[in-house]
């Protein structure tokens, strides 16, 4: 059929000549689309009654209190939405009104749609965290927070209450923990790329964990640690992360992927650093122990000595001796190599504890040898040679054997402590009668 012009549609008014159904909504939709205006119309309402159709076409209603529209998005222009329509949005749709011929109704073929307001920054930071829940940054392990780090990294403002607060909770939980700022404009213009920057510098310092925080504001402020580029950087930061970038009703994307999350930058250091004086009385309490283990080891070898006493008449005390001047050597070896190892592996600046000690383990290692030398003095007592100087001798015959009875042979040795004289027995003659 022809299509109707607004003259055409006026002349057919005039002359009372009747529309066929078809014919006048073809005659509506030529006369809508004739005013070049409502191509290029901008509407805002709220979207309900969205369906998304497997070809990709969005189609829902538009409404404004009573009133309500018909709309439409085709796949072609729909692929330009970072986001996907659901009920409830308030939005603004630009494009264009018809009339769709089937039914005659008028509605708006949408060329964009934006979310305004509030709504817009929340439906784009919802399918930001679908995306990256998808890829599984949230899901990853946390790591754990050392038990005594080198030093603590600070991402935040240098002119912020953060980095007084950290420092000053730092300086009473442990004196001397080493806290390295790294300033960082937190939000606001250029805070996404300063942010970025701080990550990259934090190979170049010594610290095993980084707190990266600021000092309170609303949730508005919040948006740098909301950004893709910042949560990717701390899932891919080498030390554990803490976030306290908001307090507990703000909730961010870094506080998710981060290692530990805290409410305040000050509850952020109390996570990062330890109380030296608990660590102190740990140590103390390894040493007490390692110093009753050395005494332990003492006793067993003095126990051993005395056993070792009671044996009678040795040929050589001082071979029976040698094993357990060895013992107590490799003692003194284990000891050292021990303590040692313990001073090193902890901070320097808790050496003054394993001075101590060192200095009870030297003094439990003196009395061992003071017992010792006691024990050496009782030995040399029970010395063979020493009994033959006191008036003793002993007897052997020709072949040097020992002779304990008086069926010797005729011919003997006689040995005294300062040399010896053979002998020839004379049996004895039986007396007469």
């Amino acid at each position: 059929m022809a299509q109707y012009t607004a003259d055409m549609v006026e002349t057919r008014m005039g002359a009372s000549k009747p529309f066929t159904v078809s014919e006048f909504i073809r005659a509506l939709k030529g006369h809508v689309e004739a005013h070049s205006a409502w191509q290029h119309l901008l509407i805002v309402g709220e979207l309900s009654g969205v369906k998304h159709h497997p070809s990709g076409h969005w189609y829902f209603t538009l409404k404004e209190g009573q009133s309500q529209l018909r709309g439409v998005m085709f796949r072609r222009e729909a692929v330009s939405l970072t986001y996907p329509l659901k009920d409830g949005m308030e939005v603004l749709v630009r494009g264009r009104v018809g009339v769709y011929d089937r039914d005659g109704q008028v509605q708006i073929y949408a060329q964009k749609v934006d979310d305004i307001g509030a709504g817009a920054a929340q439906r784009a930071l919802e399918e930001l965290t679908r995306r990256l829940a998808d890829e599984g940054l949230f899901r990853r392990p946390k790591r754990k927070l050392p038990v005594l780090p080198r030093g603590v990294a600070v991402i935040t403002s240098a002119s912020g209450a953060a980095i007084g607060d950290i420092r000053t909770v730092a300086a009473r939980r442990f004196p001397g923990m080493p806290i390295h700022l790294i300033p960082a404009t937190v939000q606001g213009q250029g805070a996404v790329s300063e942010l970025l920057a701080a990550f990259e510098r934090l190979s170049a310092l010594p610290a095993d964990i980084v707190i990266v925080g600021r000092g309170g504001g609303g949730k508005e402020d919040l948006q740098a640690f909301n950004d893709e580029r910042v949560v990717r950087a701390a899932y891919a930061c080498p030390i554990p992360v803490i976030s306290a970038v908001g307090h507990e009703i703000d909730t961010t994307l870094l506080d998710r992927v981060a290692d530990a999350r805290a409410a305040t930058p000050s509850q952020a250091a109390e996570l990062a650093v330890p109380e030296r004086a608990v660590y102190q009385a740990t140590v103390e309490h390894l040493g007490h122990r390692a110093s009753q283990a050395v005494h332990r080891r003492l006793a067993e070898s003095r126990k051993h000595l005395e056993g070792w006493t009671s044996h009678g008449v040795l040929a050589n005390p001082h071979r029976l001796l040698e094993p357990l001047r060895r013992r107590l050597e490799a003692v003194e070896e284990h000891l050292d190599r021990w303590s040692t190892q313990w001073l090193n592996e902890p901070q320097r600046r808790l050496e003054r504890v394993w001075t101590r000690i060192a200095t009870s383990s030297g003094r439990h290692v003196a009395q061992a040898q003071t017992a010792f030398a006691r024990l050496e003095g009782r030995l040399a007592a029970v010395d063979p040679e020493a009994i033959l100087g006191q008036g003793y001798a002993y007897i052997t015959d020709a072949q040097g054997n020992v002779v304990t009875a008086a069926t010797a042979p005729d011919t003997i040795t006689i040995h005294w402590h300062d040399g010896s004289r053979t002998a020839v027995l004379v049996p004895k003659t039986k007396e007469v009668d």
